[in-house]
C-alpha cells in the first residue's frame, strides 16, 4: 500500500480547476510539514512504524476531494480543504497539553486568525465571491464535520489513513470499494450525512475504526502523547518558543529547535521520546480519552 495509490483513487490527477489555486496558499502548504500522526514520526520506532509520512496537508486535500465527490457547492469543498488549517505542531498532543483529552478540539479557535491572515486565500475568495465566514465555520457542513457516531468526510479519511499506515489492518485494495460506496443521505436529524450503500463495507469501516480506537486508547500511545506534551510544555515554559509559535513553525523546525537547546533535562526527555523501548513504558493514568465511536448510515438507516 502507498499514499500515492490512495491519492490516485481520490482523483489527485484531476483536481477540480476551482480548487487548484487554493491548494498552494501559505496557510495550507504549511501543513505539508505537520504530520498527521501528532508528532509521532519523531518517536521511537519500537513504538511507531508508519512506513510512510502522511501530513495534515494530505489529509486536508483528501477531505476536500471526498467532499467534492458528494457536493458541487464550492464553499463546502473549501471548508473541507481548510478544516485543519489551524493545526499546531504535534496536532492533538497540544490538546493533551491543554488537558483537552475528551474532545481534542482546543486548538480550533485559531482557525479564523490563520485564515484571515492569509492574503492569498483572501484574494482568491474575493475573486470567487465566497465569504470567508463560510470557510471558517466548517462545522456548519455536516458532510465535512459531524458529531460522533455520525460519519463525515473528515472522519472517513480519519479511518482510512490510520487503517492503512498505523494499525495496518486496511488494505489499499479495499479503499476503492469504500470510496465508491459513499452517498449522502438524510439522517434522523434531517441533516445531510455521508453513509454507505453496502452493509458489508459499512461493517468493514466500523471494524477498522474500532481497532484504531483501541490503538488510541493503548497505554503506549497515551504514554508517548503525554511525553511529547510534557516536552512541549517544558520548552514553552523555558521560553525556547511560544505557544503561538506552534502555529507558525512546522514540525521539523520546532523539533530541531528543541534539539539545539543547551538543556540537559530537555535533551534527556527528547532522547527518551526518540529511543524508548516498549518494555520501558510505564502505566499512565489519564482522564477519559476521546472515544472514536462510529455508526454510519447504510442506505439511509443507522448501522447497528
Amino acid at each position: 500500500m502507498s499514499l500515492n495509490q490512495y491519492k490516485n483513487i481520490l482523483g489527485y490527477e484531476n483536481i477540480p480547476d476551482f480548487l487548484k489555486k487554493y491548494i498552494s496558499v501559505p496557510s495550507l502548504t504549511r501543513l505539508k510539514n505537520i504530520g498527521y500522526f501528532c508528532g509521532m514520526d519523531y518517536a521511537s520506532k519500537d513504538i511507531y512504524d508508519f512506513k510512510e509520512y502522511v501530513s495534515r496537508y494530505d489529509h486536508s486535500l483528501n477531505v476536500a476531494l471526498i467532499t467534492n465527490k458528494l457536493t458541487d457547492d464550492k464553499k463546502i469543498v473549501l471548508a473541507g480543504l481548510f478544516h485543519d488549517v489551524a493545526t499546531p505542531c504535534f496536532s492533538h498532543v497540544i490538546d493533551y497539553m491543554n488537558n483537552d483529552y475528551l474532545t481534542q478540539e482546543s486548538t480550533e479557535e485559531y482557525t479564523e486568525r490563520v485564515l484571515k491572515s492569509d492574503s492569498s486565500l483572501m484574494k482568491y475568495l474575493k475573486e470567487d465571491r465566497i465569504n470567508i465566514d463560510d470557510i471558517i465555520n466548517f462545522k456548519e457542513y455536516s458532510i465535512v464535520d459531524n458529531d460522533r457516531p455520525k460519519l463525515c468526510a473528515d472522519r472517513l479519511d480519519g479511518v482510512i489513513l490510520p487503517g492503512m499506515f498505523w494499525t495496518k489492518d486496511l488494505s489499499i485494495s479495499e479503499v476503492p470499494r469504500i470510496i465508491d460506496s459513499i452517498r449522502v443521505y438524510k439522517n434522523e436529524d434531517l441533516e445531510d450525512e455521508i453513509g454507505f450503500n453496502d452493509s458489508d463495507i459499512a461493517k468493514r469501516v466500523v471494524e477498522v475504526s474500532n481497532n484504531i480506537d483501541l490503538y488510541c486508547h493503548s497505554n503506549e500511545d497515551n504514554y508517548m502523547m503525554e511525553l511529547l506534551s510534557s516536552i512541549t510544555k517544558y520548552s514553552i515554559d523555558k521560553d525556547y518558543f511560544s505557544y503561538d509559535d506552534l502555529y507558525k513553525y512546522n514540525e521539523p523546525q520546532l523539533f530541531n529547535l528543541m534539539l539545539k537547546q543547551d538543556d540537559v533535562e530537555l535533551l534527556e526527555l527528547l532522547n527518551k521520546f526518540m529511543l524508548i523501548k516498549k518494555e520501558e513504558i510505564k502505566k499512565v493514568r489519564l482522564p477519559k480519552i476521546k472515544t472514536r465511536c462510529l455508526k454510519p448510515l447504510v442506505n439511509g438507516k443507522r448501522y447497528r
